[in-house]
């Protein structure tokens, strides 16, 4: 089975592109911290390019900015290429079948989710009790 998950944080904004045949794909990066050993004083990363489809790359590219982080799930591939100074290197790309918003709502350091839209509070009635309006059951 070719299952990964990463937690990590966006290295830029995701970029979403439409298909010649339609289909809409976002794109995006994402830095995943490692362990420090004991004798490092560097912080060391490992980058994935993140590949999301439909609907799903939609909502990543309304919702996600550079910074946030994020889990992904979903099967990883390695390919490689010659850089420009001539040597080898591995490319890890994940096809996110699942992508799960970590950073907060109110984290106003990046860029945001859209504001939530104020909720105002049903009286309280004796006892810690809300009075509910029938209209507002699900069922």
């Amino acid at each position: 089975m070719n299952k990964l998950t990463i937690i990590g944080n966006l290295t830029r904004d995701p970029e979403l592109r439409t298909t010649s045949t339609g289909l809409n794909v976002c794109s995006f990066t994402v830095a995943v911290n490692r362990r420090r050993s004991a004798n490092s004083n560097q912080p060391e990363a490992d980058f994935f390019r993140v590949t999301a489809w439909r609907q799903l790359g939609e909502i990543c590219q309304r919702y996600l900015a550079k910074g946030r982080k994020v889990a992904v799930v979903g099967p990883v591939s390695v390919s490689t290429y010659t850089g420009n100074d001539g040597t080898t290197r591995a490319s890890l790309e994940v096809t996110a079948d699942d992508v799960e918003f970590l950073s907060s709502r109110n984290d106003d350091a990046v860029g945001g989710y859209a504001p939530a839209a104020p909720v105002q509070a049903a009286p309280v009635m004796e006892k810690g009790f809300q009075e509910v309006d029938d209209e507002d059951l699900p069922f």
